[in-house]
Parts: structure tokens; C-alpha cells; sequence
């Protein structure tokens, strides 16, 4: 268990060798909070105890125990503690193939899947995330895989649908897709905003509003966000948090330290420790 700097927090993020399309995280915060950020997959947490606030953008969900919440990707949220004694939470995050795939095998959904609604009081599925959480602590990856299954089943059967194709149908919205794609490129030494917008032939205040329009945060916000994205991508490949801080633009190690831990929950030598172990563990069932 990774500390997050305050005495009585704790948090694991990691992965299971036999399933590589699911990230878990067991934690307890305090004074921890989630910054506006988003996922490449799905989210799928429960509270075992206390209250965690969600700030999604239809509003907060104050969960607790017996709440799942359900974010789908790249939907920009927020997480904090609702209670002064924090919240401990179990989270589930598979790959968008992963849920695509069980909605192709069980459901009607073709396309993109998502869930209608962030949140649902249900003790059932609230249980299966816990129980995915302890088979794979006991290396149990048969049954690991199989609740995640029956949970995202049972999720889908309730509340899913098919998520609508995101088009820039605006000169704004295509400015904010061009915008994105040029802050990707040079994240090591992005623009400013208003070179960015000249670039685009738009003004600095209309493309702020467009991006957070199309995207749910500033510009600025997002590339943290995307320089997470990609350091984590690093951390999987081996690189060091010294040289990953480098290669996506933060000035130093201390810079990335704080961004990432406040984003993913865990600092990145956590982080990267826990894959190495994945990754060797991998390694050892191949053979």
C-alpha cells in the first residue's frame, strides 16, 4: 500500500498479470482530492465506508456504501471527501474493449456503450466490485474475470445504452478537436493559448470556451491530464519517473509527483513498482 501523505490514508493501484485490460484501486483518502480529470476507459467504484463526492457534469453524486458509481470515458469528474473522515473505496477500471465486448456477447447495444446514469444504489453490484478486488488479491483470476463480467452485465442490463458519436458539428468544436490534436503534438512545449488560437485564426477567449465546451476543462487542465495519460504509458514501459517527467513536459520529477498523485491517487514510484511486480509475475506464469 502506497502512503499518500496524509497519516491515515492508504492506496493500491494496480494490475493483475492475467487481466491487462483492468487497472484496480483499494483506497482510503482524507484529504486527498481527485483534480478535473478523465479516463480512457471505464470507472466502476464502490464505498465500503464514509462519503466520497463524484463532481460530474450533470452535478455531485455523494456516494456511500452500497453506491456504484459509473463514469464512462473521457467524462471529466472530480472526487473528494463528503464526510470528515474521509472515504474507502474500491474501484474497477477495464478497458473500453473489455465492456464493448461483454455488451456485444450479452446485449442488444451495438456501437460504443456507456450508462445512462453516474450512479445507482445497489448493494448486489456494489459487492461483485469488492469481490473482483479479492480474487484478484488471491490470484484468483478465473474468478476475477468472471465477476467483473457478471458485473458489467448487470450494469448494462440496467442501465446501459449506446453512446452518441461525438462529431465537431461547429466551427468552435473543430477548433477545440484541432486544438487537442496540436497540445498531443507538443506536449513537451505546448503553445501559448493565444499562439494556439492564432494558429487556428480564432481568439484566445473564443477557443477557451470551445475547448471547455467540447471537452469539459480548459486547455490547460486537459494537457495535465494527457501528460498523466502518457507518463503512465511510460511507467508501463519501464521508463523512471525522472525520465517520464521529461518526455511529457513537466519541468522535474517533483512536478510529475504532484500531478500524477493527485490525479491517479498513487505517486508514480508506486505506481511503477507495482507494475514492475505485475509485469514479473506475467512474465513468471509465461514460462
Amino acid at each position: 500500500m502506497a502512503a499518500t501523505g496524509a497519516a491515515r490514508e492508504w492506496a493500491r493501484y494496480w494490475q493483475h498479470a492475467e487481466l491487462p485490460e483492468l487497472d484496480l484501486l483499494r483506497a482510503r483518502y482524507v484529504r486527498h482530492t481527485f483534480p478535473r480529470h478523465s479516463h480512457e476507459g471505464y470507472v466502476f467504484g464502490t464505498i465500503t465506508r464514509g462519503i466520497e463526492d463524484v463532481g460530474l457534469p450533470d452535478g455531485t453524486v455523494h456516494a456511500g456504501p452500497g453506491t456504484v458509481v459509473m463514469i464512462n470515458p473521457e467524462v471529466p469528474h472530480t472526487a473528494r471527501a463528503g464526510d470528515p473522515e474521509g472515504w474507502v473505496y474500491a474501484t474497477l477500471y477495464p478497458s473500453a474493449q473489455v465492456v464493448n465486448d461483454i455488451a456485444a456477447d450479452l446485449t442488444s447495444l451495438r456501437g460504443t456503450v456507456g450508462f445512462a446514469e453516474t450512479s445507482t444504489v445497489d448493494p448486489g453490484a456494489a459487492r461483485l466490485i469488492t469481490e473482483v478486488h479479492r480474487a484478484a488479491e488471491e490470484s484468483n483470476a478465473l474468478a476475477a474475470d468472471s465477476l467483473l463480467r457478471v458485473l458489467v452485465a448487470r450494469l448494462l442490463d440496467s442501465h446501459g445504452r449506446v453512446l452518441p458519436t461525438r462529431t465537431p458539428r461547429s466551427a468552435g468544436a473543430g477548433d477545440a478537436a484541432r486544438a487537442r490534436a496540436a497540445l498531443e503534438a507538443r506536449m513537451e512545449r505546448p503553445p501559448t493559448l493565444d499562439a494556439l488560437a492564432t494558429e487556428l485564426g480564432t481568439s484566445p477567449f473564443a477557443l477557451l470556451r470551445a475547448f471547455k465546451k467540447q471537452y469539459g476543462m480548459p486547455p490547460h487542465t486537459w494537457l495535465t491530464d494527457a501528460r498523466v495519460r502518457r507518463a503512465r504509458q511510460l511507467l508501463d514501459a519501464g521508463s523512471t519517473p525522472a525520465d517520464a517527467a521529461t518526455a511529457v513536459g513537466f519541468t522535474d520529477q517533483p512536478h510529475l509527483n504532484r500531478h500524477f498523485t493527485r490525479i491517479v491517487g498513487v505517486p508514480p514510484g508506486a505506481y511503477r513498482r507495482e507494475r514492475a511486480r505485475t509485469y514479473k509475475t506475467g512474465t513468471h506464469l509465461a514460462t
